[in-house]
């Protein structure tokens, strides 16, 4: 993992008030690049909203790599399970796992339903955070199918 810079070198010229501004709400609230600036300029910050896109394009994976530093390690043992969902009128199927306190360890977003996609998601929440010694599982064959297919021997 690559260490984080010091501020005075990332910022260096600009206004990091208001690009942090910018890209927190962005992240926070999902608002358009427009929004923003349009509440930039309500502020009497005149920006443009290319620039905001340019601001979260090249800050937010430095910004990920300092948050991770202080995320909380999950709960002792997941529960993961997969749901059907409607996103943008087409049916996908959600891979949530969460923790004993009900916080969400990590999810999944896919249009396929099977052990390579469970598989895909095991692998990138096991990425994120460190791994759990229980996970509790639905009756779905595919999740269980990757689990034993994992050489950690979950």
């Amino acid at each position: 993992m690559r260490q984080c810079e010091p501020l005075d070198s990332i910022f260096k010229g600009r206004h990091f008030e208001i690009i942090i501004l910018c890209i927190r709400w962005y992240l926070s609230f999902e608002l358009s690049f427009r929004d923003l600036a349009s509440i930039m300029a309500e502020r009497g910050i005149s920006v443009a909203h290319s620039t905001i896109l340019r601001w979260v394009q090249h800050f937010t994976p430095e910004f990920e790599r300092r948050w991770q530093r202080f995320g909380r390690s999950v709960g002792g043992s997941w529960r993961m399970d997969e749901t059907y969902i409607k996103v943008r009128c087409q049916w996908a199927y959600l891979y949530p796992a969460v923790d004993k306190a009900a916080s969400t360890v990590d999810f999944f977003l896919s249009a396929n339903r099977d052990v390579n996609t469970a598989e895909a998601f095991l692998r990138k929440a096991r990425k994120s955070t460190r791994t759990p010694p229980k996970i509790t599982l639905d009756a779905y064959q595919a999740s269980h199918s990757s689990c034993a297919r994992d050489e950690g021997g979950w």
